[in-house]
C-alpha cells in the first residue's frame, strides 16, 4: 500500500506521543476466541476490531519483539482489502469485514507472527488506535535440578560424626586406657594367688614341724 510508511510514521507518533490518540473514539481489537491466551504454532489465530462509531475503515498492524511496525492489510467501509504491496490478497492472512467488526485472519501462527497487533482507524485527520493485543508463544521455565545430599548405605549422611575415623593419637590413648582396664586388675589377681600360696606354703611346713615334734 502505498500510503503505509507514512501511516507507520503516524503510528509511531501515536505510541510516543498519547495526544495524537485523541479522546473520542474507542477502539478494541482481541482474539475472536476469548479462551485463547497464547497461540499455538500453526494453528489458525483469529482477530477482530470494533471501532466505536464512525466507519471509515480499519488499518491492520503488527508490531513485533524489537518494536518494529508491520502493514498488514487495509479493510475499507465497503468492504475491500489492500495488503503489503498494494495486494488484494495474502499468502498468510485473511481479512473481512462482518457488520461492524474488521476481522483479521492469521492462516497458520509461526514465530514470525509473534508480536502485538493493533488495528487503527484515520478520521478527520485524526488517528485512533486500539490498545495492543499480544500474541506470543508461551514461554515455559524449567526449574534447576536439585543434588540430594550424599548418604551411606543405611541412609545416614556423611556428615553424621559417628561414622569419622578417630584420630591416631586418640586411639593409641584408648588402646592404653584398655590396657590399663585390663592388665591391671590381671595383675592384681595374680599378685593374690601368689599370696595365697605362699601363705598355704607356711602352714603345710608349719603343719608337717608340729607332726614330727609329736613323733618325738
Amino acid at each position: 500500500m502505498a500510503g503505509s510508511p507514512a501511516l507507520l510514521l503516524l503510528l509511531s507518533l501515536g505510541l510516543c506521543c498519547p495526544g495524537i490518540r485523541g479522546q473520542r473514539y474507542e477502539m478494541t481489537a482481541r482474539f475472536r476466541d476469548s479462551s485463547i491466551t497464547h497461540p499455538r504454532v500453526g494453528q489458525r489465530l483469529e482477530l477482530e476490531c470494533l471501532p466505536a462509531k464512525e466507519d471509515s475503515g480499519v488499518f491492520w498492524v503488527r508490531q513485533d519483539k524489537g518494536g518494529t511496525l508491520h502493514f498488514i492489510v487495509f479493510i475499507s467501509s465497503l468492504p475491500r482489502t489492500t495488503f503489503e504491496g498494494n495486494k488484494k490478497t495474502s499468502t498468510r492472512f485473511e481479512a473481512t469485514k462482518d457488520n461492524r467488526f474488521y476481522r483479521l485472519v492469521v492462516k497458520s501462527f509461526t514465530l514470525q507472527d509473534e508480536g502485538n497487533y493493533f488495528c487503527l482507524m484515520n478520521s478527520n485527520q485524526m488517528l485512533y488506535f486500539s490498545p495492543g493485543q499480544p500474541a506470543f508463544f508461551p514461554v515455559f521455565t524449567t526449574a534447576a535440578p536439585t543434588t540430594p545430599a550424599p548418604t551411606t548405605q543405611h541412609g545416614i549422611t556423611e556428615k553424621d560424626p559417628c561414622l569419622k575415623t578417630p584420630d591416631p593419637e586418640t586411639e593409641k590413648e584408648l588402646n592404653f586406657f584398655c590396657d590399663i582396664f585390663i592388665w591391671v586388675p590381671l595383675a592384681g589377681a595374680c599378685l593374690l594367688l601368689l599370696i595365697a600360696l605362699a601363705v598355704t606354703l607356711l602352714l603345710c611346713q608349719e603343719t608337717r614341724r608340729r607332726r614330727c615334734r609329736c613323733k618325738r
